[in-house]
């Protein structure tokens, strides 16, 4: 299957009261997500990758002793990574479900040190790179941050939730302030029912 750049879930101006503009968006998602699309279609064409689920490819291409990924891994994590990106966002008000705050709670202590740790996680990612909550391999909940297009998949961890720190996903709206995006994609554009959801089926 060829990788192909899904519709965004809302309208490209839909963040924008919340702190992500129609611009942000257009350059995000129209520009950098469809590069990673048809870059890794180009880069898998005629490889034993063809075809395959991006799951796999990520899994099966990531190299823990490199330096860099090569391009196969870093289009189709990079393409899986926005994937669900877009997913995790949302204009609505959504309140925090219960479950997930009690998972959070027993995990981190409470939610508001959750989201202490996870914006220091990706404050300090140096470069690019993302911050994600994850379900580890042994069941609990924890954060972690990666580079450049590396993700949980890489370490069989269950992702629910995740935030680019690429420049490309801030710097239109927010310039060089790196925690301040990142305070406000926790207080007003997360979609905790996404989130609890993923839990659920994690």
């Amino acid at each position: 299957m060829a990788f192909e750049l899904p519709d965004l879930p809302y309208a490209h101006d839909a963040l924008a009261p919340k702190g992500m503009s129609r611009e942000t968006l257009e350059f995000h998602h129209d520009i950098h997500h469809k590069a990673y699309v048809d870059n890794g279609n180009k880069a898998i064409a005629g490889t034993e990758w063809e075809g395959k689920p991006a799951e796999e490819i990520i899994k099966g291409t990531y190299d823990p002793n490199a330096v860099a990924q090569s391009g196969i891994f870093n289009n189709a994590s990079q393409y899986w990574n926005h994937n669900q990106f877009w997913e995790m966002m949302t204009p609505d008000n959504v309140g925090m479900p219960g479950e997930l705050e009690s998972a959070l709670t027993e995990s981190f202590g409470s939610v508001d040190k959750f989201k202490e740790e996870f914006s220091a996680a990706g404050a300090g990612q140096f470069g690019s790179g993302w911050a994600w909550l994850v379900k580890d391999t042994d069941g609990g909940l924890k954060v972690t941050k990666t580079e450049n297009g590396v993700n949980p998949l890489c370490f069989n961890q269950t992702t629910l939730l995740g935030v680019d720190v690429w420049e490309h996903s801030y710097y239109i709206d927010f310039r060089n302030k790196r925690p301040a995006y990142l305070q406000n994609f926790l207080d007003n554009l997360v979609n905790w029912e996404n989130v609890a959801e993923r839990l659920s089926k994690a």
